[in-house]
């Protein structure tokens, strides 16, 4: 559904047991909606319903119920949450309107417990609220794909430069085979003038030099034959080098990967899982907590529908069941029925409120340390799948060398057979040797030799010109190679200065925003709030990095009208509160949420008096469809009264 289309749409809104709601159904109009009222009304409930059909999971289940659900119809659009008790967990179900509502709840989303309005009081890691909706992670991962790509490059241009040195030696080899190949060509054209003269002589002889003739071809032909085996040899023996040479560097490479201990990847996925376990476990607590702390705040304020029945039943008889049950100070318990002092059931709820805020503490904790293990975990399946696919290599490695050492063995057995032929065949032509022909034979052997000889000369050239051709037609390459390069290391520094520029350009706007919200307000002694980016060296693990840490800057302005700093924890608690709001506020201009979250909630303004309160509602009320905002009575009376007004309880 387009904005256009949520901003002219009622929302009509169905729960069931959620907080301290048994059933409710209601509809509000596009625009400012206003729940006023006293605390422990059930307001807050009827704003995490909402909140729990956009996807959140800050909603707890009405403590006497084992099923909620939660129905948000926009226009012709139905979003459902179903929530069901199973053991200690709530487990949730259903269509939310948002896919992923982490935007949602750090900055649409502004309750009392919301992190970003708690960030500034805890002194929390500012940045990772900030930069969590940017996708760093995405960044990161092509910087180590890029990193890759440019070491396989320079590994290619080492390659290419070994290369390179190794042209002059080939081209004075190839101008020397030419020489020796010309020579040799000018040797055997006169051994062969030798022959045909000597042939003109001795003409009648044809029949015994033909034999000799065929013999000799015969000669040349195995001796072609063992010196393509030769080369055959050598060729096999250059791979079995270049096999062991790749050996080498994988078994170095193996040595410099730190070797994954047994079941260690075990270990983390096993603490993982009980991290997460435990994580639902103390969501559970909190959620239970929530709803004792609602119920009890209700009971203590006579908000509770039981207590609005028992007033009714005794109002109707006459009576006056608050002095039943009500004394000075004493109250009637409504777990065991004994009086107590007010004070006690207070001082209870408190420690039920700092317990649960102990519990939220350590499910930070958790997901801060499941983080951290996911990463562990990646890193070590990295290895391990690294180390698997040398291991695979070297094997393959064992296997092609077993197969080229045979081969060697099969052409070193062709060659002996091949010399055996030739020596039959040389003593074949000394038989055939007479002191008639002596002079002919030895003409004969001399340019069979120089054949032999011109041949393999011939195939050397071939060799050395075709391995020039290689070089040179892989040194045309280094000139791209090195224009990738080029792009690649520019790439680099580009997404390597990215994130500092997203960081800079969110603190500059989140700066920008917070002015706008100061404005807003009017704070005569709070001239202004800042974030200031710096770089840290912090320790991670074994060794140091230097990270982004986001300072909070607070400018107050005296009395006298001197502006001076002032540190966050020198603020006033409602001074932080308004500190912590002003952040949360900026966050949801500076990430645009008001273009794909339809909803933003307001709740625990009391730290805000009603004008700025009233001006704060009509600011970002340009922005939000729908704005949700739970105000007492009072701080009601100064809203604009054309915003409809709504009491759930």
């Amino acid at each position: 559904m387009s904005s256009e289309q949520v901003s002219k749409s009622k929302f009509h809104l169905s729960v069931e047991n959620i907080g301290g709601i048994d059933n409710l159904s209601t509809s509000f109009e596009p625009g400012v909606t206003v729940l006023a009222g006293r605390n422990a009304t059930n307001r807050t409930s009827l704003l995490r319903s909402i909140m729990a059909a956009h996807g959140s999971d800050d909603v707890a289940l009405k403590g006497d119920a084992d099923e909620g659900s939660v129905e948000l119809t926009i226009g012709d659009e139905t979003y459902t949450r179903t929530f069901e008790r199973q053991g200690d967990t709530v487990i949730s179900g259903g269509e939310p309107v948002l896919d992923d509502p982490d935007l949602a709840d750090l900055f649409s989303f502004l309750l009392e417990t919301n992190d970003a309005r708690q960030a500034v009081a805890r002194g929390d890691d500012l940045r990772d609220l900030i930069m969590r909706p940017v996708d760093v992670e995405s960044i990161n991962e092509q910087i180590e794909s890029l990193q890759q790509e440019k070491r396989d490059i320079a590994d290619e241009l080492s390659t290419l430069s070994n290369l390179s040195d190794r042209l002059p030696q080939l081209e004075r080899r190839r101008t020397k085979l030419e020489d020796q190949i010309e020579e040799k060509e000018d040797e055997l054209a006169e051994k062969e003038q030798e022959v045909e003269e000597y042939d003109a002589s001795v003409s009648e002889r044809q029949e015994v030099e033909s034999e000799l003739e065929s013999k000799l071809g015969d000669l040349r032909s195995k001796r072609r034959d063992i010196n393509d085996v030769d080369r055959r040899i050598e060729t096999e023996k250059q791979s079995l080098d270049a096999l062991e040479s790749e050996e080498e560097e994988l078994a170095d490479d193996t040595e410099d990967l730190p070797e994954v201990a047994g079941g260690k990847i075990d270990e983390i996925e096993s603490e993982i899982s009980r991290l997460r376990t435990r994580r639902q476990e103390i969501q559970s607590t909190v959620n239970e907590l929530q709803s004792v702390i609602q119920f009890n705040e209700e009971m203590l304020s006579g908000t509770s529908s039981d207590v609005v029945d028992a007033l009714r039943d005794a109002d109707d008889a006459g009576g006056n069941v608050t002095d039943q049950l009500l004394g000075d100070d004493q109250v009637v318990c409504w777990t065991c029925g004994s009086e107590v002092d007010k004070s006690e059931i207070e001082g209870t709820l408190e420690r039920l409120q700092s317990l649960r805020e102990e519990k939220l503490e350590a499910n930070r904790e958790h997901r801060e340390q499941l983080s951290e293990l996911e990463d562990e975990k990646s890193t070590y399946e990295r290895r391990q799948r690294e180390r698997d696919r040398i291991e695979r290599r070297l094997s393959e490695i064992e296997s092609e060398r077993e197969t080229r050492q045979e081969r060697i063995e099969e052409l070193k057995s062709e060659r002996s057979d091949l010399e055996a032929e030739i020596d039959s065949l040389e003593q074949t032509v000394d038989e055939l040797e007479s002191e008639e022909h002596g002079d002919l034979l030895d003409l004969h052997r001399e340019a069979n030799q120089l054949e032999y000889d011109l041949g393999r000369l011939r195939t050397d050239l071939e060799d050395v010109e075709d391995e020039i051709a290689d070089i040179e037609r892989k040194l045309d390459e280094r000139d791209e190679l090195e224009a990738a390069r080029e792009d690649i290391e520019d790439e680099l520094e580009e997404l390597r200065t990215r994130i500092k520029r997203l960081e800079s350009e969110a603190v500059e706007e989140f700066n920008s925003h917070m002015d706008d919200v100061l404005d807003v307000l009017e704070y005569d002694n709070l001239e202004r709030i800042w974030i200031e980016r710096t770089e840290k060296r912090v320790r991670e693990g074994r060794r140091k990095v230097t990270k982004s840490v986001f300072d909070l800057h607070v400018i107050r302005t005296s009395e006298d009208g001197v502006s001076y700093e002032d540190s966050v924890a020198h603020l006033s608690e409602s001074e932080r509160e308004v500190t912590g709001l002003v952040f949360a506020l900026a966050g949801y201009l500076i990430h645009d949420v008001y273009e794909t979250v339809p909803f933003m909630v307001l709740d625990s303004l009391e730290a805000i008096d009603s004008n700025r309160i009233s001006r704060l509602v009509d600011y970002f009320a340009d922005y939000a469809d729908f704005l949700v905002v739970a105000l007492l009575e009072e701080d009601a009376q100064a809203v604009d009264s054309s915003y409809p007004r709504y009491s759930p309880a």
